[in-house]
């Protein structure tokens, strides 16, 4: 009974055409939706820019983002879901409908025997006197491959013979729907096993992937817990101008025992990989500045990121002056070419003083040694990425196949008179002129006795 309920009535469903017209179009819809709303950020995030008052179109609010999963669209159940439920569509349309029509092609390698057979062809023709090893030829010369029926089992004097070409026509749709079974195993695989974290490192430090934001259920296995990254140094290039051409980072994986096994320079849209996990060159930060006062021991101050009303990034900090810190200055610095700006207590600029200089502030020799930068980066792990790209490989494969045309010719020759049919699946005209040149040149080689009977059968019949 229930073999039968799938055979009968579940398998048709789900190979439906509409269902997955539709299916395809809600992941579009919900794909798009991850791209427009920001994926992975904090509560603070949604609430600031998605408000309950004005409600974006009217629905569109924080609470609304975060109850259905638009903040992780991709990794939410009922995203998933339909990958799994297009997947079984596009499945049940592989064994319904393209193994079968793979199937019924390879019936139609009977032979046709009977001269009524040809009659039902959307081409076919007869030509009296006409020669069968013509035909061969001229069918081989265009790269058809001939199947000739044993003489054994035809009749006698008769000559039957089948040609085609074009048979990768066929497999391509094949292969596009186990291309695109293949991208949704991918995603569907990345979604629960992979996870996408952040850090922010100061140069010099070494550091364990722990800040992560997403994760699938079962991401816990890639998490890299025998390894860690050391970045050697980070820095940034400025264009003339003193805008930022590119920045970089010197990034060491070690062993649990400290040991360095891989080294590279990573940049934007220059990661590094190891381990099925990828580190990309996404942010940086002012860590740190390393002063002295007078004759003090070096102090490393941390900076932080501040407000400004021009929307540009500026980090400080504050710096003492007196024991009792009643008194002191602030640090503050928009890049890391080394030049410090200096405010008094009032908020009123004081001096500037650039890495290796220093100033007179409340008295005291200020001195700025170093200023520390952070790389920020972004790393991720998607198991399903190698299946993602095999199947557009062979998505984009399969596409050409199926722009190939299969095309097929049976003929009969019997009782002095060549019967010939053929059809193919897609450029009808082309193969119609290709077929008609067949003709023409078969047609050549009857006696001339037969010239004027020839000329009407070999037109075509559509």
């Amino acid at each position: 009974m229930i073999k039968r309920y799938f055979r009968k009535d579940l398998i048709p469903l789900l190979a439906n055409l509409k269902l997955a017209i539709a299916l395809l179009l809600a992941i579009a819809l919900f794909s798009i939706s991850g791209t427009v709303i920001e994926q992975g950020q904090g509560l603070s995030f949604y609430q600031q820019n998605y408000p309950e008052s004005p409600a974006l179109f009217g629905f569109l609010t924080w609470k609304f983002i975060l109850i259905v999963g638009l903040n992780h669209v991709y990794s939410t159940w009922w995203f998933l879901a339909i990958l799994i439920l297009f997947g079984a569509s596009l499945t049940a349309c592989t064994f319904t409908r393209q193994i079968t029509a793979l199937r019924w092609f390879s019936r139609t390698w009977n032979f046709y025997t009977q001269p009524r057979q040809f009659g039902k062809m959307a081409l076919s023709t007869e030509i009296a006197g006409a020669e069968m090893e013509t035909l061969k030829a001229q069918l081989s010369d265009r790269r058809y491959k001939i199947f000739e029926k044993p003489a054994e089992e035809t009749a006698e004097g008769d000559q039957v013979i089948y040609a085609h070409k074009g048979l990768v026509g066929r497999i391509g749709p094949i292969v596009v729907h186990a291309s695109m079974l293949l991208i949704l195993l991918g995603a569907i695989l990345g979604a629960m096993t992979g996870f996408f974290a952040q850090e922010m490192v100061p140069s010099g430090e070494t550091f364990k992937i722990q800040n992560i934001f997403e994760a699938g259920p079962w991401s816990a296995s890639q998490v890299p817990k025998d390894w860690s990254v050391h970045v050697n140094r980070f820095w940034i290039d400025y264009s003339p101008e003193g805008r930022v051409d590119q920045f970089y980072s010197d990034l060491s994986v070690l062993d649990d025992s400290g040991e360095e096994v891989k080294r590279k320079t990573i940049w934007v849209n220059q990661p590094l990989r190891y381990k099925n996990v990828t580190l990309y060159q996404a942010d940086w930060a002012i860590a740190s500045v390393k002063i002295r006062l007078n004759n003090s021991p070096v102090f490393d101050l941390k900076m932080a990121a501040l407000k400004s009303d021009t929307g540009g990034k500026i980090w400080g900090t504050w710096v003492p002056t007196k024991p009792d810190m009643s008194a002191g200055v602030s640090l503050v610095a928009q890049d890391l070419q080394g030049t410090l700006l200096v405010y008094d207590m009032s908020g009123q600029l004081v001096s500037t003083v650039r890495t290796g200089g220093s100033a007179k502030v409340n008295g005291i020799i200020l001195f700025v040694d170093e200023i520390t930068g952070s790389t920020g980066l972004q790393i991720k792990a998607d198991p399903g990425i190698p299946l993602v790209y095999l199947g557009f490989g062979l998505l984009m494969m399969g596409v050409m196949m199926s722009y190939v045309s299969h095309s097929q010719v049976w003929a009969l020759a019997t009782d002095g008179k060549l019967y010939i049919g053929g059809r193919t699946n897609r450029a009808q005209v082309s193969f119609e002129r290709e077929l008609l040149s067949v003709l023409d040149v078969v047609s050549e080689q009857v006696a001339p006795e037969a010239d004027a009977k020839k000329s009407v059968l070999v037109s075509p019949v559509h």
